[in-house]
């Protein structure tokens, strides 16, 4: 059995401030080991279960969080930015299930720890068919073109919510209860990891009633930008349409182009981020 790890960092347990999970930050390395932790008892409730195969996706900010000699299961690591399928890359049909590791909350999520929807800088809300999504909505797309179900979540209890929508019968951990956008009441790291091993192992028994995440076409991606010239700037793209002054859109039937666009527009408009 072969499974496909992202990785995301600001859902681990104990994590509240981006000092904790920014490289060259003071807290920087004790937020690595939190979440190599983490991603570890994840791998190991998988392996108890009868996988063998695991390929993490390191996906947060440098997409060089993680070792690969810290991690469980001889585990394949794909690391380091700009990677063509971003927080999906290395996903394929070949794999049985997808497991989306400390997650958080989508932008403007109400009590959601250190929200956001892949540029806290840039944008200000996205919508898939009309519904607001964070990053686990995004990424679906990617999991559904290739027909491989998410089998586990982990991550803040925004998150848990939020991939109800996608994932319904997913095993859902929840590490941490957010009281706001910087503070949560946080389980003990040994807790945390018990239950994410627990949940993992449980995933894998359970895949047999797991469905890939299903999108009714064709899929409208809809993204409104803090200001309006990011819009304008992601008119350079084919495909893209303007609804509003900050909001532009982008329609089809083919979930990885769509997904495509998205990161491009992701991409393209960091460059007004730091004016």
């Amino acid at each position: 059995m072969k499974l496909f790890l992202s990785t995301d960092f600001e859902g681990t347990s104990g994590v509240v401030a981006w000092e904790q999970i920014l490289e060259g930050k003071v807290e920087y390395e004790q937020g690595r080991k939190l979440l190599t932790a983490e991603v570890n008892a994840v791998i190991e409730g998988a392996l108890q279960a009868g996988a063998r195969e695991f390929v993490v996706n390191d996906a947060h900010s440098s997409m060089r969080n993680l070792h690969p000699q810290n991690l469980k299961g001889r585990a394949t690591l794909i690391t380091g930015r700009h990677k063509p399928l971003y927080m999906m890359e290395g996903l394929d049909s070949s794999f049985d299930g997808v497991c989306l590791v400390s997650y958080h909350g989508s932008i403007g999520a109400e009590k959601a720890i250190l929200s956001h929807t892949y540029n806290p800088g840039a944008i200000w809300e996205v919508r898939i068919n009309g519904e607001i999504v964070g990053e686990s909505g995004l990424n679906a797309l990617v999991a559904a073109h290739y027909g491989v179900p998410i089998i586990f979540v982990s991550g803040d209890d925004a998150t848990a919510q939020e991939a109800e929508g996608i994932a319904p019968k997913a095993e859902k951990i929840v590490v941490k209860h957010s009281l706001g956008r910087f503070a949560a009441v946080n389980l003990h790291p040994e807790v945390a990891c018990e239950l994410l091993k627990e949940g993992a192992e449980r995933a894998v028994k359970r895949l047999g009633e797991m469905e890939p995440p299903h999108f009714l076409l064709p899929v409208t991606v809809e993204i409104t930008f803090l200001v309006a010239d990011m819009a304008d700037m992601a008119l350079w793209i084919r495909g893209v349409e303007r609804v509003g002054a900050r909001t532009v859109k982008v329609v089809g039937e083919d979930l990885l182009e769509l997904y495509r666009t998205f990161v491009t527009i992701v991409m393209l408009t960091r460059g007004l981020v730091d004016r």
